[in-house]
């Protein structure tokens, strides 16, 4: 989706660019505030269209440090960790998993920033500045759902701030550190309940071995097989996406 964005940005860039070498350099407007009938003035085409390209550059910023793209790739990163497989799933597998997830995750997110301020924007209804100001207050309202209060207070000691009127006066460059923090925390407390029935497991095979002396053999391949049969049985996977979602449905 990202790709046919870009594309369709790209196409619709080179076509205006062609129709703009037609006219005149008088006829081409480099900032150019229209009226709107309403009241109220909004920002050209040509710098509308030149926002939204330097947005799709944030895109990867933005899913980073504002949804759960990064607590669900530590956790699926500890816990390929803990199988002991390496490079199996490889990261591709595991960033696409991710992504989707956190698209899953963050629908609703998504689709009241869509009714409450993008819809009513291209609809003419309100002005850039409210549409933008009602999706970051959608996403603080998320972020903040998932911040512990220890954080952001750390932060906001951090910058010289005792306290905020509103959750709603808590400024972006104390709420996003601070979520990072929480979602790090989380994490790497799922990602030791993963770890430690492997651990049981490697530490289990390694005394037998040590036992049996086979202090040669290599614990970790001796292991592999029982952890991925376990994993398997338990089935695994749908355990830890389901518990991945339930600590945001629950959060």
């Amino acid at each position: 989706m990202m790709r046919l964005a870009c594309l369709f940005l790209a196409g619709f860039a080179i076509i205006s660019a062609d129709g703009a070498m037609a006219q005149s350099a008088l006829d081409i407007p480099l900032i150019k505030l229209q009226s709107q009938p309403g009241g109220g003035q909004t920002l050209s085409l040509s710098l509308q269209t030149l926002a939204l390209m330097t947005a799709l550059t944030l895109l990867p910023s933005l899913l980073l440090v504002t949804t759960s793209f990064t607590r669900i790739i530590i956790t699926l990163s500890i816990l390929r960790q803990a199988l002991g497989t390496q490079q199996t799933p490889p990261n591709q597998v595991l960033v696409g998993l991710a992504l989707f997830m956190t698209l899953f995750i963050m629908a609703p997110t998504f689709k009241n920033i869509n009714e409450t301020a993008f819809t009513p924007y291209t609809n003419g209804e309100i002005q850039i500045e409210e549409a933008a100001s009602r999706a970051t207050g959608t996403m603080k309202g998320f972020m903040l759902r998932h911040t512990r209060e220890s954080d952001l207070l750390l932060i906001a000691d951090l910058q010289g701030d005792k306290s905020y009127s509103s959750p709603e006066a808590v400024p972006l460059q104390v709420l996003v550190p601070a979520f990072m923090m929480s979602e790090l925390r989380t994490a790497f407390t799922i990602g030791f309940l993963l770890f430690l029935p492997f651990l049981v497991i490697d530490i289990v095979v390694a005394s037998i071995l040590m036992s049996l002396g086979m202090m040669m053999l290599s614990p970790t391949l001796v292991s592999l097989p029982f952890k991925l049969l376990l994993f398997v049985i338990v089935d695994g996977w749908a355990a830890t996406i389901a518990a991945l979602v339930e600590s945001f449905v629950r959060g």
